[in-house]
C-alpha cells in the first residue's frame, strides 16, 4: 500500500502512479492517469481521462483535470491532455483533454503558475513559465508563448494565440491574436506598448528592448497596414545580426497568424 495516498482517495488500479506521488483526502484518480515523481495531488481533486501529469508539480484542493471538452462535436475519441514539470494548479482550475478536429490533445508545459478558477479548454497549448491569474478563461485551441502573463478575469476567443513575453491586463477580452513582446489590456483588448518591465526580469539588455520597441512602432504607430510592417520588419531582420532571432520571433508569429492581431 503506498502510504502518501489517503485512505480515503480512489485511485484505480489501472493508474501508474509514481511511489512518490501525494494524494490528498477525497481525490480521485482514473485508469488512463499517469503521474510522475514528486507530484503532490491536493484533496477532493478529479484527476481522470488519458490524462499525462510529469514531475513535482502541485496541484491543489478541488481541481478538474482530464475533463471530456465541452466541445459537441466530441464523440469520444480518445483524446488526451499532457501536463509538463514542476506547475503550480491552484484551487478550482478545470483542464480538458483535445479534440479530434483538432490535434487530440492539450498541453501544459513547464514551470507554470495556474491560479485559481482557471479554465484550459480542448487542444489549448501552454508554454512554459506562463503566468494565468485568477479567472483567466480560455477557450478551446488557444496558444500561448512562454513567459506570458495574463490578468485575472480575462476571456480568451478559441483560436487565439498569444505571443511569448506578452502582458494582459486584467478583466480584458482578447479576441484576435496578440504579438510577441507586447502590451494590452481593455475589452476589447488593445495595445499599448511593450512588456517593458517583463523583459527587464527576464535580463533584456536596454539596447535590446529599443529594437523591439521599434518593432512595436513600425506595427503600431506608423499608420502602416499591415502587409507594410510586416515588409518593413523582414528589411530590419535581413539587415540585423544581434537582434535578428527577436526580429524573427515577431516576423514569424505575424506571418502565421490566422484571426489577425489586435490593433
Amino acid at each position: 500500500m503506498n502510504r502518501n495516498i489517503h485512505p480515503t482517495a480512489i485511485v484505480d488500479v489501472s493508474a501508474n502512479i509514481d511511489s512518490s506521488v501525494v494524494v490528498g483526502p477525497y481525490t480521485v484518480i482514473g485508469p488512463n492517469v499517469s503521474i510522475d515523481s514528486g507530484t503532490i495531488v491536493g484533496d477532493h481533486c478529479v484527476i481522470d481521462g488519458n490524462t499525462t501529469i510529469g514531475k513535482d508539480n502541485v496541484l491543489y484542493r478541488f481541481c478538474s483535470i482530464g475533463g471530456v471538452p465541452q466541445d459537441k462535436k466530441y464523440k469520444k475519441e480518445s483524446t488526451e491532455l499532457i501536463i509538463g514539470d514542476r506547475n503550480t494548479i491552484r484551487e478550482f482550475t478545470t483542464f480538458n483533454i483535445g479534440t479530434a478536429q483538432d490535434r487530440s490533445r492539450t498541453t501544459i508545459g513547464n514551470d507554470n503558475w495556474i491560479m485559481a478558477y482557471v479554465h484550459i479548454a480542448h487542444d489549448c497549448f501552454i508554454g512554459n513559465n506562463i503566468t494565468l491569474a485568477n479567472s483567466v478563461q480560455l477557450g478551446g485551441h488557444v496558444n500561448i508563448g512562454n513567459w506570458a502573463t495574463i490578468g485575472g478575469l480575462t476571456g480568451i476567443h478559441q483560436f487565439s494565440k498569444i505571443g511569448a513575453y506578452v502582458m494582459v491586463g486584467g478583466n480584458s477580452s482578447l479576441i484576435q491574436d496578440v504579438p510577441p513582446f507586447v502590451l494590452c489590456a481593455g475589452n476589447p483588448s488593445r495595445p499599448v506598448g511593450i512588456n517593458i518591465e517583463g523583459l527587464k526580469r527576464r535580463n533584456f539588455s536596454e539596447d535590446l528592448i529599443l529594437e523591439i520597441k521599434k518593432a512595436y512602432k513600425t506595427i503600431y504607430r506608423q499608420g502602416l497596414s499591415l502587409i507594410e510592417a510586416k515588409s518593413r520588419l523582414q528589411s530590419f531582420y535581413e539587415n540585423s545580426t544581434e537582434y535578428s532571432l527577436y526580429l524573427k520571433i515577431i516576423l514569424d508569429f505575424l506571418n502565421n497568424s490566422n484571426r489577425g492581431i489586435i490593433r
